[in-house]
């Protein structure tokens, strides 16, 4: 008998209008990145880009808690800077501003998936989204805000600026990668927690200046995330085996899919 396969959302990258772009200069793009949906297919998840029902161009009744109900778990995946304004800041520059629309609607996702019991998993920004969406804050830019801290986004080498992990012990991350080789990791950005949200631990720091690295909601509902890339890591480079936490977050959406109550015919 086949075993149905877990459903994953993956939320969406946005490129908003912009006339410098060589094509739809004037349309509003979401997409994923392809690392991502090869690092769930790898497990033989499905994974599913969530579209924004929200912009200029909306029509139909869709929601994102149609999402929620029909898909068993979530990952918000890296992209462009959190808005400032989300925790309570302004930017202190332009550039830092990032994108208030992809903000609202992963909130929005994020609360749709919580409510209905589903599991969320986030990467990079991902992780800074989730801080901010339960009240924490954002350093808007660790050289600028902390300038004795380690290098953690080197734009020449990208996926190639590697540090080491630290792990809080006893924690469920510390359980997972208890027997891995290595703790290398890459590290891709400038922003990252300033204030854990309430409700929240820290499971993992970098040795080198204290900066979090990953973090996971107390509550019933699995919600955990780290600020490295695991869909860009590569056996080859040494970097840390990954696996172990993609497992663990795919069995806790088998877990809440079992969980869930069965849907009563009309």
């Amino acid at each position: 008998m086949r075993t149905e396969r877990l459903k994953i959302g993956i939320s969406a990258c946005f490129f908003h209008p912009d006339p410098a772009r060589t094509a739809f200069a004037s349309k509003t793009l979401q997409y994923v990145e392809q690392s991502m949906a090869h690092w769930l297919m790898a497990a033989g998840a499905l994974p599913v880009m969530v579209p924004s029902p929200a912009g200029e161009t909306a029509r139909g009744d869709v929601r994102v808690e149609d999402y929620a109900d029909w898909l068993d778990g979530l990952v918000l995946h890296g992209g462009a800077d959190v808005w400032p304004g989300s925790y309570g800041e302004t930017p202190l520059q332009e550039r830092w501003s990032g994108d208030r629309i992809r903000d609202a609607y992963e909130q929005a996702l994020v609360r749709a998936f919580v409510a209905a019991g589903k599991p969320v998993f986030g990467v990079c920004r991902g992780l800074q989204l989730i801080n901010v969406a339960f009240g924490g804050t954002l350093y808007q830019d660790i050289p600028t805000q902390q300038p004795q801290a380690l290098r953690h986004r080197d734009a020449e080498v990208y996926d190639l600026n590697f540090h080491g992990l630290d792990l809080v012990p006893e924690s469920r991350l510390s359980r997972l990668l208890a027997s891995s080789e290595s703790y290398k990791i890459n590290s891709i950005h400038h922003q990252g927690i300033k204030d854990l949200a309430p409700g929240f631990e820290v499971e993992a720091r970098c040795p080198d200046d204290g900066m979090i690295e990953a973090i996971r909601h107390t509550g019933p509902v699995y919600i955990a995330a780290v600020q490295w890339h695991p869909e860009f890591h590569r056996p080859e480079l040494g970097t840390l085996d990954d696996t172990p936490l993609l497992l663990d977050f795919l069995q806790a959406c088998r877990t809440a899919c079992a969980a869930a109550p069965i849907p009563h015919s009309a």
